[in-house]
């Protein structure tokens, strides 16, 4: 909102533009930590799977649509005029949110123990990679995310520079992996089903993954369309294996730790992404985009390792109850705890 009112009234400059980015971006964590973590109170732990493959297929929906209606609105009304509106579709995505009648209960701290971030973060970090299961998860998207950005960062220079594609083709390639992953969201539930669960967070990488080479393969016309369906299936498999691996998350986090949880492997998952586009524009500089885009398809297939090698190898279904919640190590005293310091001789 703040940018086009700021362009009405003439102070739009770089620096509102720097100022209001950053905030989208906290702002758009804050909310899908919040979302990821009401889900298990929402729908029931029995119904993750089905539950976070609807929202899947929602969000695939609005990414193919929402790029299909900006551009003819941005010619039809102009670019502020299209911000204003994506500012109100937004609003009205909160105001949707307050109509969610089903409460979660707050968590209560210990008597004579106040709450503390930097304790939450600490447990969070602690649960999440001390798990085999879910350590194994982060590290395998964290692996998948640095390459796949390292790839997209040298995709449409690939397709502009070397194929000779305008943006009509272009945008075509692109849809067409938004419409992949729709595809994923839809058959994702019916995937874990029949393979397992766990299975599927490791083999849809190294089944889709590898289809990427495709790209750097293809030389300018009809090959360029058939090497489209690699980046598909690439969209197809990351939501089936996103849905599988979300659930298991859900589903082994005590309901006090699903915050922390959910924050956790976000950190350790995305924060390998500016490094994969610093990579991917030195690669691209150094060896060229085709072979940047084979770095990218290798190490996006590598990505199954951490996955394969934990206990999600052989597990087929949704652990049916939490897993055990850590120690709590809180150096602070609380009143009426017995703390090592405090117990006397052992």
């Amino acid at each position: 909102m703040a940018i086009p009112v700021a362009w009405w009234a003439g102070f739009l400059t770089i620096w509102l533009l720097y100022a209001v980015a950053p905030t989208h971006g906290v702002l758009t964590v804050f909310f899908d930590v919040a979302y990821v973590s009401f889900l298990p109170h929402l729908v029931g732990r029995g119904n993750l799977v089905e539950g976070n493959s609807k929202l899947s297929a929602v969000r695939s929906v609005t990414s193919i649509g929402g790029p299909a209606v900006a551009g003819p609105l941005v010619g039809l009304v102009g670019a502020p005029a299209t911000l204003l509106a994506s500012a109100a579709g937004m609003a009205m995505s909160g105001l949707l949110a307050t109509g969610i009648r089903k409460r979660e209960a707050k968590p209560e701290p210990e008597p004579g123990e106040h709450p503390r971030l930097s304790w939450d973060i600490k447990e969070g970090l602690r649960f999440v990679l001390g798990h085999p299961v879910l350590r194994a998860t982060v590290l395998g998207d964290a692996i998948f995310n640095l390459f796949l950005v390292m790839n997209q960062t040298m995709l449409l220079v690939f397709l502009a520079r070397e194929l000779d594609l305008e943006s009509f083709g272009i945008g075509l390639i692109l849809s067409g992996m938004e419409c992949g992953a729709l595809v994923g969201a839809l058959v994702a539930t019916t995937v874990s089903r029949r393979l397992g669960q766990g299975r599927v967070i490791w083999l849809a990488p190294l089944v889709t993954c590898p289809l990427t080479v495709l790209m750097p393969l293809a030389t300018p016309g009809w090959s360029v369309y058939v090497a489209a369906i690699g980046l598909s299936a690439l969209s197809l498999g990351g939501v089936v294996r996103f849905v599988a691996q979300a659930s298991f998350q859900q589903a082994l986090t005590p309901d006090r730790l699903l915050g922390p949880m959910s924050a956790t492997a976000r950190f350790v998952s995305w924060g390998g992404l500016p490094l994969g586009g610093v990579l991917g524009g030195a690669c691209g500089a150094a060896f060229g985009a085709a072979a940047t885009l084979w770095i990218g398809a290798a190490g996006m297939t590598l990505s199954f390792l951490p996955n394969f090698l934990s206990p999600l190898r052989t597990m087929r279904r949704l652990p049916a109850e939490p897993a055990a919640e850590p120690v709590r190590r809180d150096p602070r005293p609380v009143a009426g705890r017995v703390t090592p310091a405090d117990d006397g001789p052992r």
